[in-house]
């Protein structure tokens, strides 16, 4: 067993009695690959810091409520260990939200399905399965707080909650559950240092303020010292130094490193930081959230934030500027890399399968009937794709057609064609057309771009068709449903029919004589998602920024790996790349 330390927050942050200064930086396990952990962790330590933080995603540790995962790239105690052994120390973010530009920001998907569900408020249902879930989720961690020999030194209460709301009931009964269930450790909070969002979102009774800002970080310290006074240490948990992609946007965020870098330095001259992100990683799968503000804003697979390290580790210009701050502070250490990584470009690898979703849908769901169009969430699917199918009848002119509280995106076919696809705020505009065929039958594919993550919106995140859809006028009824979170690829069979311009899935065999990582090239597809080995590597879209998708070499295995992409828009390529190289923007 390791030494039991003690770590006390008073006018600064005391380590067995001695000060210390926090150098932190922030890596999320559940966006790299665990083979990757220990590189990304030692890259941090070269930098000098002392301490890395993470979030904890609950929606990927509850998938479904009451089962649990914390294995692969879930084992957040494997990560913690793997941090001690390098001799860093740990903060721990594990509040039922995390923000994070994650899907839901964190929450699962089920507990919309309590229809009075208040999120992030002294609800006692929601209290009640988060008690039960950090009942389950502290039995990871409890004994790797530094006062039991462990390298944790800090958790955190909610997040950022000053910028959503000021149940001070709510944050307190957080407190009392995190106590209950074995936490130690000093606690905190994190909030912007604009309008109430501290006085909001702070429990100084029971936790330490702390600030999340990019810039100004002498005005907003002078704010801190002013709110929690000259007696308690300052500390910036999220020093943000770069920013978030968007699908759609212009190009790839980027700052400049010296500006920032002069930031840091202007922190660490009077308190502690955690550089929010140290290494960005990927939202694979279906994990990557979305914001809303004048509309409606999915985030891109990519996470690279413009981070120390890029998406796939590499060093950035940015890491030395702040690598040469941080040695004013602290002793930079000389680290030994110990995992070898090479980036490898396999070329073009063409189609070999090719199955339209339509004719395997009753393959990859069981058909669920109900006279109105039923929600994700009342299919307990968490996220991906429902297919709607209703029959529309006899020959005539359709002079109103409308989606009602219909999210995020939706494809609309008569007879298998594509009529027109819709998105956002047009979802409920009216369109007219004429059923052609003596009998019609209407398909609408609902996509899931990603719950929002923040903001006032969260409480009313229900994918798929909520209200229903207006025919000629009046509710449409008679409706079957095949959810597809799609994670079963196994049951897709290419022997069926395919049609071009439908939604399908494409085969493809990537021969590899040595595994590297990879970047997949989705030139001259519009938009879907991509599985190598059956993983889910995450979206694509045409529009961008994003242009390649990053493939960890772990991933890869000598000799034939399958590729499959389900392409929604019918924009199909004969083939796909593999490059060494990213294209972000």
């Amino acid at each position: 067993m390791s030494k039991q330390h003690s770590f006390t927050i008073e006018d600064q942050f005391y380590l067995d009695g001695k000060p210390l200064k926090i150098i932190s930086g922030a890596i999320h396990y559940f966006r790299v690959v665990p083979e990757y952990w220990q590189d990304r962790l030692e890259k941090l330590q070269a930098l000098g810091c002392n301490t890395v933080e993470t979030y904890i995603p609950w929606n990927m540790h509850e998938p479904q409520e009451g089962e649990y995962c914390f294995s692969g790239m879930y084992d957040v105690r494997k990560f913690i260990l793997t941090a001690q052994k390098l001799g860093l120390y740990v903060i721990l973010r594990p509040s039922p939200y995390i923000c994070a530009e994650w899907e839901f920001g964190g929450l699962p998907f089920w507990l919309l399905k309590d229809g009075d569900m208040k999120l992030r408020f002294n609800y006692p249902p929601y209290l009640a399965k988060i008690d039960r879930y950090y009942k389950r989720l502290f039995e990871e961690f409890n004994d790797l707080q530094i006062d039991q020999g462990g390298p944790i030194v800090m958790m955190q209460v909610e997040n950022e909650y000053g910028s959503y709301a000021n149940d001070k009931q709510y944050m307190h009964s957080l407190v009392d559950l995190m106590r209950k269930h074995g936490v130690t450790v000093p606690l905190v909070t994190s909030d912007g240092p604009w309008h109430d969002m501290l006085d909001n979102g702070s429990v100084q009774d029971a936790a330490l303020p702390t600030i999340n800002c990019g810039s100004d970080v002498k005005e907003h310290f002078v704010r801190l010292k002013q709110f929690h006074g000259e007696d308690r240490p300052l500390m910036v948990m999220e020093f943000w130094i770069g920013w978030f992609d968007a699908w759609g946007d212009e190009q790839h965020h980027t700052r400049e490193a010296q500006s920032a870098a002069a930031e840091l330095d202007d922190i660490l001259k009077e308190g502690s930081v955690n550089i929010y992100m140290f290494h960005g990683g990927t939202n694979f799968g279906f994990t990557s959230g979305a914001n809303y503000y004048d509309k409606l804003s999915p985030d891109t697979t990519s996470y690279d934030y413009d981070a120390l390290l890029t998406e796939w580790g590499d060093f950035t210009p940015k890491y030395e500027a702040f690598r040469q701050v941080i040695a004013r502070y602290t002793e930079v250490p000389e680290v030994q890399f110990s995992t070898l990584i090479n980036k490898k470009a396999y070329g073009e690898v063409a189609v070999q399968q090719k199955v339209s979703l339509f004719s395997i849908a009753d393959k990859l769901a069981k058909v669920v009937e109900s006279p109105y169009p039923l929600t994700m969430e009342a299919l307990n699917q968490p996220t991906g794709y429902v297919l709607y199918q209703t029959n529309l009848g006899k020959q005539r002119r359709i002079e109103d057609f409308r989606l009602i509280q219909c999210a995020d995106r939706a494809q609309v076919f008569i007879n298998d064609k594509l009529m027109f696809t819709k998105y956002d705020q047009h979802m409920e505009d009216k369109e007219l057309f004429d059923l052609p065929d003596p009998q019609n039958e209407l398909k609408v594919l609902v996509e899931n771009m990603g719950r929002i993550n923040y903001s006032v919106k969260m409480n009313t995140q229900h994918k798929g068709i909520k209200g229903g859809v207006i025919v000629n006028g009046a509710f449409q009824s008679g409706w079957r449903h095949y959810a597809l979170p799609l994670d079963n690829l196994e049951m897709v069979d290419f022997s069926k029919e395919y049609v071009s311009g439908t939604p399908a899935f494409y085969r493809f065999e990537l021969e590899v004589d040595e595994a590297g990582d990879t970047f997949l090239d989705f030139t001259g597809w519009g938009k879907g998602v991509a599985w190598i080995n059956g993983f889910n590597l995450g979206r694509y879209w045409e529009i961008g920024p994003q242009r390649r998708l990053y493939i960890p070499g772990p991933l890869l295995k000598t000799g034939a790996n399958e590729v499959i992409l389900f392409e929604t828009e019918g924009k199909a390529g004969d083939s796909i790349r593999f490059e060494d190289s990213a294209q972000l923007g």
